[in-house]
This record gives structure tokens, sequence and C-alpha cells, in this order.
């Protein structure tokens, strides 16, 4: 066999790799392009859902705040009117407290009056009864006599 020099070799090597390696090479880049396509793809889709995942996010926190604020403003409501209910309860126990002395002092006046009339009618019988016995007493001293 003869020797190789380096410029054979060197030519060998380029034809070896002009008609073997490259066109491998080149299907194996072209795979990599199809690869490197469908990546994109993925990463498109993946910023597309995260777009999503925050515009939901953003929808979800502003849904919050509009309900929290409708059930501040309802309790704030219901706050109202239990104030509005304690002032009408406050009216009117101050009311039936007025009513109540009013009747109190009422109630005590007939029962005043109603005492001194029984006490005037007691009193007028209880004269009465005596003026009975003095004249039962003047019968009963005749007739033994």
């Amino acid at each position: 066999m003869a020797e190789m020099t380096k410029k054979d070799f060197l030519e060998l090597l380029d034809e070896f790799s002009e008609k073997n390696l490259d066109p491998k090479f080149e299907k194996i880049d072209a795979r990599f392009e199809k690869i490197d396509t469908r990546f994109e793809r993925i990463d498109t889709r993946f910023e597309e859902i995260d777009s999503r995942f925050t515009e939901f996010r953003e929808d979800i926190i502003h849904n919050f705040h509009v309900i929290s604020e409708d059930i501040i403003s309802k309790v704030q409501l219901v706050a109202e009117g239990v104030a509005n209910v304690n002032e009408k309860l406050d009216r009117t126990r101050q009311e039936l407290t007025i009513e109540i002395q009013g009747t109190k002092q009422e109630v005590l006046a007939a029962v005043k009056f109603s005492y001194a009339e029984l006490d005037r009618r007691i009193t007028t019988l209880e004269t009465e009864m005596e003026d009975l016995k003095r004249r039962m007493d003047k019968i009963e001293r005749r007739s033994v006599s």
C-alpha cells in the first residue's frame, strides 16, 4: 500500500464528507429546524396560556372586589337599619315611660278618690250604725221599764 499524503487524506476526507456527512447533517439540521419551529409554537402557546391566566386572575380579583364592595354596602345598610330600629325602640320606650307615668298618676288619683269615697261612705255607715245602736238601746230600756 502506498502511503497517503496529508493532501490525499484531506481530499479523501472532503470527498467522503460531501458524499456522506453533509447530506446527513442537512437532514439533522432540517429536523432541528422542525423541532425549533415546534418549540417556538409551544412557546407561543405557553405565552398565550400565561396571558389568559393573567387575564383570568385579574378578572377574578376584579370580581372579588366588586362582590366585596357589594357585601360591604349591604352590611352598612343592615347596620343603618339596626341603628334606625334602636332609635325607634328608644323613642317607643320613652313614649311608653311617659304614658305609664301618666297612667300611673291617673290610677293613683282614681285610687285616692275611690279610697276617699269609700272612707266617707264607711264613716257615714258607722255614724248611722251608732245612731241605730243608741235608738235600739233606748227602745230596749223602755221595754224593760
